[in-house]
């Protein structure tokens, strides 16, 4: 994103002290813009996303190679709930669709999900719960209430967009906030990883069972 913004703007280090984990793309594009004295009718914001994509996929080319791994028990509990006939696993994230697809193939993640809601004109990433929704229902999967859904995140962010779209939260201190702060930030469950999987999945019918008590 930085070599992006450089090319188009001619700005070194742009986001230098802008907060990226658990922003949407398009916030973090604009508080770039507002840092450095750019209007947001600037065409040229416009075009940052097609200048973007071939950095970063020259960057995981070049250098992912080296630290390419996935988080604990992400792909064996992908691999559980993508098996499971009533479950729907859909992704919600801050990035650009396009971006997001060059990173989870790049891990062989992308296949899990048959679809999304992503952070190409969302500045408010709350919004994106009801988007991910809609989306699950128009690519034949179940019209799912909010009190069907579980948000697996690693920021407090992911948390609040579960809590304001009336979804459950699980997170785990994977990223770059602890079990502390993701406690404090009132996640409905907390894990330092996803390894064990059994438990992580309990937690989950646990959740889901209870918002469907509540709702009843």
């Amino acid at each position: 994103m930085t070599r992006a913004f450089e090319d188009l703007f001619g700005v070194h280090d742009a986001f230098r002290g802008i907060t990226m984990p658990g922003r949407t793309d398009a916030w973090i594009l604009a508080a770039a813009a507002a840092a450095h004295g750019i209007p947001l009718h600037d065409p040229r914001l416009a075009q940052f996303r097609d200048a973007y994509l071939p950095h970063l996929a020259r960057e995981l080319d070049a250098h992912g190679a080296g630290h390419k791994g996935v988080m604990p028990g992400v792909r064996e509990l992908l691999d559980v709930l993508d098996s499971r006939r009533d479950d729907c696993l859909a992704l919600l994230s801050g990035n650009y669709e396009a971006a997001a697809q060059l990173k989870l193939e790049y891990f062989d993640l992308w296949r899990y999900f048959r679809c999304g809601a992503y952070g190409d004109e969302a500045h408010d990433r709350n919004s994106l719960l009801a988007e991910a929704l809609d989306r699950i229902k128009a690519c034949g999967g179940p019209a799912a209430s909010p009190n069907d859904a579980i948000v697996v995140g690693d920021t407090p962010f992911d948390i609040a967009c579960a809590a304001a779209g009336g979804a459950r939260s699980v997170a785990v201190a994977t990223g770059s906030h602890g079990v502390e702060a993701l406690r404090a930030a009132r996640a409905d469950a907390v894990f330092e990883t996803l390894a064990d999987t059994d438990a992580v999945l309990d937690t989950m019918q646990k959740l889901t069972s209870a918002a469907r008590l509540s709702r009843d």
